[in-house]
């Protein structure tokens, strides 16, 4: 890249990474309020609380990163036509495409990460936060068994602690299943352990300590010392079932290459409408990069300001966002709907182009009827 072109830039890529900074703490902020209350009341640490928090972020760059892109094109053009660094530009011979360089450069590269955070970062963060909330849940229903006191934790299981630390590690646990009517009861006796939640319910986790079962029939008391083990709740205790994952929680090459999805046909249209949003969402960025560009450097320029023509730009960024979304929610129930976002995302894209080579194309057509007008005389 030429000077100015780093220039403009470094101009566009520091607005965009304070714009996007500023968002990205407004979200945290409107999620950080709709966890709260789970881990307060779960007694969950801070560190859980900020972790949960961070992992919904991703999920949010799809909406942040062409808004941020947007403000920063429209900050930072304005700006050169208030201090006549774009009239100085143009007089050198600068066209509208050459000035626009530098933005599209910025607009394809964070198009090209919005993809790699779509594919593969956002599902994975998405899924681990669901994971983690589940843990939170299950760390909340350890709440039920209270310290010194024998709780009856289901039909033939009974559970004490002696006491719960700071982490929400139980202490001191002494627990008597009697649930298996063909075996003889069994007690066992731990120095710590946890109640988290797998696929299939929630489980309590000890550790340090030994199982012991007194058998009737030979009258031996027998014992296992063990350094970790695993005792599932009763039904009423537990969580939901094994849950498929949704497609917004999988990964690209999981959606592309599902099995399920070959066998399940609305599986498989959720699959392939996922999968199309991940390729297009992307190209939001450049379209309505383009539509900031047009409005600020096509035409005559007023040193005064450009309200007219900012308004313009975001009311044009907003109509094709929502046409995106509408188009999106058509995709679920019709093939239309991929069509219109697939519209939606081009028309931008190529009559932007088209206005900012506009003079280019207009002299080749020129220059190509002359050339034909000549040979014919």
């Amino acid at each position: 890249m030429q000077i100015i072109d780093r220039y403009i830039f470094r101009q566009m890529l520091i607005a965009t990474i304070f714009i996007v900074v500023i968002l990205a703490v407004l979200v945290l902020l409107t999620q950080s309020l709709r966890y709260l209350e789970l881990v307060m009341s779960a007694g969950a640490s801070g560190l859980s609380f900020w972790l949960v928090t961070l992992l919904s972020l991703p999920s949010f760059f799809e909406v942040i990163l062409p808004i941020g892109v947007v403000a920063a094109i429209l900050f930072i053009y304005h700006r050169l036509v208030m201090d006549s660094e774009l009239f100085v530009m143009k007089a050198l011979g600068f066209s509208p495409l050459r000035l626009a360089r530098p933005a599209l450069i910025l607009a394809v590269g964070l198009g090209f990460g919005l993809f790699v955070v779509m594919g593969w970062i956002a599902p994975t963060s998405k899924a681990s936060a669901i994971l983690m909330r589940k843990d939170i849940k299950a760390q909340m229903s350890s709440l039920i068994f209270r310290e010194g006191v024998f709780t009856q934790a289901g039909d033939g299981l009974t559970l004490y602690i002696r006491d719960r630390d700071y982490e929400g590690n139980l202490l001191g646990l002494v627990i008597h299943d009697a649930r298996d009517k063909d075996q003889s009861p069994s007690t066992v006796i731990a120095s710590r352990g946890v109640l988290v939640s797998a696929d299939s319910g929630h489980q309590v986790l000890v550790y340090d300590g030994s199982r012991q079962q007194y058998d009737a029939k030979s009258g031996v008391l027998k014992r296992l010392d063990f350094d970790r083990y695993t005792i599932d709740l009763p039904e009423e205790t537990q969580s939901t079932p094994i849950r498929r994952k949704e497609p917004d929680e999988r990964v690209l090459q999981s959606l592309i290459h599902s099995e399920e999805a070959k066998t399940d046909r609305s599986v498989r249209r959720a699959y392939r409408l996922e999968v199309q949003k991940r390729f297009l969402t992307p190209l939001l960025i450049p379209a309505l990069a383009m539509v900031a560009l047009v409005a600020l450097l096509i035409g005559s320029h007023d040193r005064r300001g450009q309200t007219t023509r900012i308004i313009g730009a975001v009311s044009a960024v907003v109509v094709i966002e929502v046409l995106y979304l509408i188009s999106y929610n058509l995709a679920k129930t019709s093939s239309v709907g991929f069509a219109l976002m697939l519209l939606t995302v081009m028309i931008p894209i190529l009559g932007g182009v088209f206005m900012l080579m506009r003079d280019r194309i207009l002299l080749f057509l020129l220059k190509s009827s002359s050339s034909e007008s000549a040979g014919a005389s």
